[in-house]
């Protein structure tokens, strides 16, 4: 059964610190048992403020970042190097000052990528490479050590937002239409492939996703809520501000 904790920091700078030092030490531990790691990315502001605090950390310089694998959980389908795309956001904080190994990246496809303007056969394509980089006899995606989320005030996680299609759907890679939340088309992993990660961290900041994360940890269902039918195999983190610990039960949390 998966083990569950609730950290809460003063404030975003140092949630994102604290989660930055956590992320690298992840790796390294991941890197020390099967000699390499596999990370799921997310976007978003708390997200965008962890990696920039990695860029800052020294304890990065040890980790080998030629055997660390790149993924997204959701992403905007619009076209490459655009601004709103959660892997240019992650290039710009992080990814480019990094000596990765390119082929070991794996960004959702775009609007202008090679399945032109069709959501589902773009989805359908990193289904598929999910599936080319999984063991032989396995599950349908590589081993994911870590998979990162953050929180939507409307408690969606990725791209699965509450009552939409994305939140019964069992296949890893789905399209996602009229997302209320813009833009309206987006690429999104589904629960059961985020909930096959080893460890998932969900992320928060400020006061307006307060209500979302107290429901999550209170028990509301997966599809009213996505957040809360979210879990790793082996654990759940969940790093928090204040503001947004503010309707968490304090017996539940532990303060930074």
């Amino acid at each position: 059964m998966t083990e569950t904790a609730v950290l809460v920091h003063k404030d975003l700078e140092l949630l994102a610190k604290a989660a930055a030092a956590r992320l690298v030490v992840r790796i390294l531990d991941a890197q020390a048992v099967r000699g390499s790691a596999c990370l799921v990315l997310t976007g978003g502001r708390v997200a965008a403020a962890v990696y920039r605090e990695v860029l800052q950390s020294r304890a990065r310089d040890a980790v080998d970042w030629s055997r660390v694998d790149l993924w997204w959980g959701d992403e905007r389908f619009l076209p490459s190097g655009h601004p709103d795309r959660n892997e240019t956001q992650a290039r710009e904080a992080l990814l480019d000052r990094l000596p990765l190994d390119p082929e070991r990246v794996h960004p959702m496809p775009s609007s202008d990528g090679p399945d032109g303007d069709d959501p589902e056969a773009a989805a359908d394509r990193y289904a598929r490479l999910l599936a080319e980089a999984a063991r032989p006899g396995t599950a349908r995606t590589p081993h994911l050590d870590l998979l990162l989320l953050g929180v939507g005030e409307d408690g969606h996680v990725a791209s699965i937002f509450p009552e939409h299609p994305a939140a019964y759907d069992n296949r890893p890679v789905v399209a996602v239409r009229g997302s209320p939340k813009p833009p309206p088309v987006r690429i999104t992993l589904t629960l059961p492939v985020i909930n096959s990660a080893e460890e998932v961290w969900l992320m928060a900041a400020g006061p307006e996703k307060a209500g979302a994360v107290g429901m999550a940890l209170t028990g509301a269902g997966p599809v009213q809520l996505p957040a809360a039918g979210v879990h790793g195999v082996e654990r759940t983190l969940w790093l928090l501000d204040r503001a947004s610990a503010s309707e968490v039960s304090p017996s539940a949390r532990s303060l930074r």
